[in-house]
């Protein structure tokens, strides 16, 4: 056969999509997806199209889209040009050096150093698993997304996209820290625009200055919710690296400015000593023996005083060296310290995470306390008795060898906290953040344990929202608590009010537009909470953990709207009237979150759009989302009974579990099924609930329709058709909502989902056997038909798709100009159907073979329609080996006898590894898919 370029490749196959498509306008003619991958099949069939063309084809399709992301990837931090940046950060420092008091008075330099010195906002770095791309990729799209047009001329055309293996822990957290580093350096960029304005407004006063309204926040190693694989050594180990990350940096800021600084230099390389030796001395493994836990505890509190356990401890040296040194050489020290004091002793600030349950256990081990807070009834008496508690607790002193003994999650992880606090940073509060939060009862019961070991001064108890039931409750939630006088002097301690929004569940199971406004709703609710128990002193700090993905609650089109989605300017000023000051917090998750940092270009532009939203104006503005309350709250109740609706379909669960997993890649070190204490894990999906959020939103984007985020928005604007129209031309909060619809719907399509659901019918392939002339090929679609049938996925998944397509002609019907996937991705998502198909057909040709372990032909066809081939073909290699192993060559004192050391050459050259070369393909496809859609999950 004549060879072939890939752009060929794609373009013949391309020129099909469109001659299907325009033959399917009229849709009664049938569903063009189907035509074309049956097209594609019956050119496999005859030739005319191989494995290597497709293979050609979707790499070229894949590194399109890439290029196109790139763009998109630029546009969405405003560009990466270095002077435009410095522009917007210049503009910044001006608008806040120029701003009145609050009390009306002028500008003034205690107003400004007020206001740079409160932190106002956190990036928070998490381990989420969206580590979908092998890191030189997300490198090099980073890269091209900081050129001058978003594309990089030589751009490798490289043979997959993919990992070589899901990331380890440590790769996580090295990943996450290079992209610390480089929000670190934007950060100190900001500060030294700060202190420059302030230095030419006020020259005579701004060395004291120590600006900090951007800070850096990470859980990588830290986050145990869900997950038993990460031990507290592991947790204390990180924490030491991230406080060297801190030294590291400081030393090389002071270092040129030696002999000046020589000082801060020494003292500064002595603790990077015993930072190292005490990140040597820490165990490793899977469970360390008490000798390796007491050495450690040796270096780790021996030289704890070298090491610095106190960001305070440098500032008067650093005063001094500002104070004496020449004028070049003041900006580079106040900045350097800016960065310290802003971070304390770790190049990011602590988060650690767990979840109620393991919370309510302890207090089940150690209290007796076995009500569930789950129980409405039995809640009163619940409060009471962690009230009771509360005032009885004296902490208790504890050390390396009661963590090592320790077998409640909850009491382990507290205890960690406490020797970070006490022997690696003793001034940096730690965030304490408890998934699936949903009654006060286990706030109390966190402060309980905080205060057990004397640590409840330094932790930021969080409660996290995320379930509708938490976002419908949460004003309650809060309350319950607020009834504590323990809670209410906890809050005026610290200062703070710490809660957490959680966008990934809420958005599944309620979707993502009325997840939202759930949020907003329960934000302001909040609001007016605070002010009845007049405790308006209080910071509450809104921590968003939202991911890159529409599914996961990112704008998709700009970081100034998702910033403005996130904390709506009328929820802000809302605050502002009652006197509340809010510090926002968002996530950057995993691989696709780091790329806004990754490189230094796309970490400044970052910072600076960030820093541009921290200081607008908070004044409130008419927006007929707020004028018109009842057209609102239908609109979004609609949309969250409507995917309320599909979650509970069975069909749904069956549609996401037939081989949606097995379209995506492992992408994180964690577990994809949830861990527990007692170590139980489902295998089997019959709910979506048994998929993480984040699987469960990239399996949806696979299958071509974005169900979380426009499923019941056809009912709702069909409600009030023409209220829809007009909030969405006069309305920016409405209008910011329904962008995450408008890209869901220029990557989903009812004929692309009806078309997967289609090949789950055992009725399709008893049709293609009845037509089929050929004998073989009639009884592979036969053995398909009877492994569907077992599998009986056909019924559920089509009537749950005739819930998904009514709803989508309804919002077609509200909204006829809404957006359609494009012809490139109709084409991979066609390639794809096809490429299974052959891969089922292929399986139909393994020989008979006995059961063995279980492993059975009717597992085999199962494993296979299931697409679980990699598993598949481990168990068929054992059954039929390639070689039967080494000595062949050696002599055994007769004449040689036949060797038939490839018995099973056949089976592996015509059916095994064609089995695996199309699923890498299936797998390749959906890189393509997703680089389309933007992100993972």
């Amino acid at each position: 056969m004549t060879e072939i370029s890939p752009r060929d490749a794609a373009e013949m196959l391309l020129d099909l999509t469109r001659q299907v498509v325009t033959d399917h306008e009229d849709a009664s003619s049938g569903n063009p997806i189907i035509a074309l991958a049956r097209r594609i099949g019956r050119q496999i069939t005859a030739g005319t199209v191989t494995t290597d063309m497709l293979e050609q084809a979707v790499r070229h399709l894949r590194d399109a889209a890439f290029r196109d992301r790139a763009a998109r990837l630029r546009a969405y931090v405003e560009g990466t040009d270095d002077s435009a940046i410095a522009t917007r950060m210049r503009g910044v420092a001006q608008t806040v050096a120029r701003e009145r008091g609050p009390d009306g008075t002028p500008p003034n330099f205690g107003h400004f150093r007020k206001t740079v010195e409160r932190s106002r906002f956190a990036a928070v770095f998490t381990a989420h698993p969206t580590f979908a791309l092998a890191n030189s990729v997300y490198e090099t799209l980073a890269v091209m997304a900081s050129t001058d047009d978003g594309h990089l001329a030589d751009m490798p055309c490289l043979p997959t996209h993919r990992r070589a293996a899901p990331p380890t822990l440590d790769e996580e957290f090295s990943l996450a820290s290079a992209a610390i580093l480089r929000g670190r350096n934007a950060l100190d960029r900001l500060n030294e625009t700060l202190l420059n304005e302030a230095r030419a407004r006020w020259p005579h006063e701004w060395s004291v200055l120590s600006p900090r309204p951007i800070i850096l926040t990470s859980w990588v190693g830290y986050d145990t919710d869900g997950r038993t694989d990460i031990g507290w050594w592991d947790t204390i180990r990180l924490r030491l690296r991230m406080k060297r990350l801190q030294l590291e940096r400081l030393a090389a800021q002071i270092t040129p400015l030696r002999p000046m600084a020589d000082g801060l230099h020494q003292r500064v390389e002595r603790a990077l000593d015993a930072v190292d030796a005490q990140i040597a001395a820490c165990p490793v493994g899977e469970s360390p023996t008490p000798e390796s836990v007491a050495a450690f505890a040796a270096v780790l509190i021996g030289r704890r005083d070298e090491a610095i356990s106190a960001a305070s401890e440098l500032a008067t040296s650093f005063q001094e060296a500002i104070d004496t040194a020449p004028a070049e050489q003041r900006m580079t020290l106040a900045v350097a310290r800016a960065g310290l004091m802003a971070h304390g002793m770790a190049a990011a600030h602590t988060h650690v995470r767990l979840n109620a349950t393991q919370i309510h256990n302890v207090a089940r081990q150690r209290l007796g306390i076995t009500d569930s807070p789950e129980i409405p009834s039995q809640r009163r008496g619940l409060l009471s008795r962690i009230n009771e508690a509360l005032d009885q607790v004296q902490p208790v002193e504890i050390d390396f060898g009661s963590l090592l003994l320790e077998q409640a999650t909850a009491a382990r992880l507290m205890m960690t906290v406490r020797q970070i606090v006490r022997h690696i940073d003793r001034e940096s509060p730690v965030r304490f953040l408890i998934a699936e939060t949903e009654s006060g009862y286990t706030l109390l019961t966190a402060l309980w344990l905080a205060r057990c070991f004397g640590i409840e001064n330094q932790i930021e108890i969080s409660p996290l929202f995320e379930t509708q039931e938490a976002l419908e409750n949460g004003a309650h939630i809060v309350e319950e608590a607020l009834h504590s006088p323990h809670w209410r002097d906890y809050l005026r301690r610290t200062g703070k009010l710490s809660l957490q929004f959680g966008y990934s569940d809420s958005g599944r199971y309620v979707g993502q537009l009325a997840a939202t406004y759930l949020i907003e709703r329960l934000r302001l609710k909040i609001c007016d909470l605070l002010r009845r128990w007049n405790l308006t002193e209080v910071e509450v700090i809104l921590f968003d953990t939202h991911g890159e993905s529409i599914g996961r609650g990112a704008h998709p089109f700009r970081l100034t709207d998702r910033l403005d989605y996130l904390s709506p300017l009328h929820a802000r000023a809302v605050f502002a009237e009652a006197g509340l000051r809010i510090r926002e917090e968002t996530a950057f998750q995993g691989g696709d979150g780091y790329l806004l940092f990754g490189t230094q270009a796309m970490a400044d532009a970052t910072v600076g759009v960030i820093a541009s939203h921290i200081f607008a104006p908070t004044q409130l503005n008419r927006d007929p989302v707020y004028d018109e309350p009842d057209f609102s709250a239908d609109f979004f109740s609609t949309i969250g009974a409507g995917m309320a609706g599909l979650v509970e379909d069975p069909g749904y669960a069956a549609l996401l579990g037939a081989f949606g997993p097995s379209l995506v890649d492992k992408t994180g070190s964690r577990p994809s099924a949830r861990q527990s204490d007692s170590g139980a894990a489902t295998t089997r999906i019959s709910h979506p609930s048994q998929l993480r959020a984040i699987p469960n939103n990239a399996i949806l984007q696979q299958l071509g329709w974005c169900a979380n985020t426009i499923q019941g928005l056809g009912g709702a604007a069909a409600r009030h058709p023409e209220t829809f129209e007009e909030f969405l031309s006069r309305s920016p909060r409405f209008r910011r909502a329904v962008d995450f619809a408008t890209h869901a719907l220029a990557h989903s399509d009812d004929t692309v989902l009806r078309a997967v659901i289609y090949m789950l019918d055992p009725d399709m392939w008893l049709n293609r056997a009845t037509a089929e002339s050929d004998p073989s090929r009639r009884d592979a679609y036969l053995a398909l038909m009877h492994g569907l049938e077992r599998l009986n996925f056909w019924a559920s998944t089509q009537a749950m798709f005739r819930r998904i397509q009514s709803d989508h002609l309804s919002l077609r019907r509200a909204w006829p100009q809404a957006p359609r996937m494009g012809e490139a991705e109709k084409l991979l998502h066609a390639i794809r159907i096809a490429t299974i198909e052959q891969i089922w057909l292929l399986s139909t040709r393994i020989p008979y073979f006995s059961p063995r372990n279980a492993f059975s032909r009717d597992a085999l066809t199962t494993r296979v329609l299931c697409l679980e081939v990699p598993a598949a073909l481990r168990e068929l290699d054992y059954i039929f080996p390639y070689a039967t192993g080494s000595g062949m060559e050696l002599d055994y004192s007769e004449s040689h006898g036949p060797r038939n050391a490839g018995a099973y050459v056949r089976e592996h050259a015509e059916i095994f590894e064609p089995m695996q070369r199309l699923f890498d393909l299936v797998r390749e496809t959906g890189m393509a898919v997703m680089h389309h859609v933007g992100a993972f999950g």
